[in-house]
């Protein structure tokens, strides 16, 4: 009677251990293309203000290698709908798109490389969006080091983009557009507020290798009446991140979510 005891007790514990170890990978869903690249070898803890829903997807005019059976650009369909700028202004419309097989060097792996028939910032899944021209802001200044703020209006209130973080070295360095200042920065944190509203953290970052965050565009993409934002964030100089901030998604009296995210690697 014992040894039945025994056994049942060592099924039940091992079929536990087996449905966490299911129930895992799904809590991993957002990191799993970076796991698989060796890019992160932790998994952050988020909190349920940054945890990403599945109503978005979002990709780049630009190449990714194959993952096993899996490529991100697999998800791409004629119902995408693709950000791009015309002329001085902002439409979302209809994606227009081939898709080519290459090859890295690198990596050893094959690829697949969306080309774009737009001057398209990004590329979006999701059939709430509608399509037409979307009001935007013009960008001063795309990098808001640590101390310095950004204010802009949009509609009729105003909003700042305030930077906190520790600068570690600063030099000049040469870009397409001339000399300008990087500096070394880690522990970077930006905030949104806007008049008579709390102040929001919505970006966060512990260290960057040879990169900085890069404010892309603000526009009203989900039509709200509100600005969204898109921010490149590259934590490597191996890597291009991007991040799509809708202000439809906040919740909790925040200005902004994160509603989706796309990291591209090209390391060896």
């Amino acid at each position: 009677m014992k040894k039945i005891i025994l056994i049942f007790l060592s099924l039940a514990v091992i079929i536990s251990c087996k449905d966490k170890a299911q129930e895992t990978p799904k809590k991993l869903i957002k990191y799993h293309k970076e796991i698989q690249s060796g890019r992160k070898s932790t998994v952050p803890k988020l909190s349920p203000d940054e945890v990403i829903t599945a109503d978005f997807r979002i990709l780049l005019p630009k190449e990714y290698r194959d993952l096993g059976n899996e490529n991100e650009v697999n998800e791409l369909t004629n119902n995408w709908l693709d950000l791009h700028q015309k002329n001085g202004k902002y439409y979302l419309g209809k994606a227009d798109y081939t898709i080519s097989i290459g090859y890295s060097e690198c990596s050893g792996d094959s690829t697949r490389i969306i080309n774009s028939k737009y001057n398209t910032i990004l590329l979006l899944g999701n059939s709430r969006l509608e399509a037409g021209e979307v009001k935007a802001v013009t960008i001063e200044k795309n990098k808001i080091w640590p101390k310095e703020k950004l204010k802009f209006r949009f509609g009729n209130e105003e909003y700042t983009l305030r930077a906190e973080g520790k600068v570690l070295s600063s030099e000049k360095v040469h870009t397409d557009n001339g000399e300008e200042i990087y500096q070394n920065v880690k522990d970077y944190k930006l905030y949104l507020s806007a008049h008579n509203s709390p102040e929001t953290l919505f970006l966060e970052e512990e260290s960057f290798n040879d990169t900085f965050v890069e404010l892309l565009f603000i526009g009203d993409i989900d039509r709200d009446g509100k600005p969204d934002f898109i921010f490149g964030a590259n934590r490597d100089y191996e890597e291009e991140r991007v991040i799509l901030y809708l202000s439809s998604q906040a919740k909790n009296g925040k200005q902004i979510k994160k509603a989706a995210e796309v990291a591209i690697q090209f390391d060896c």
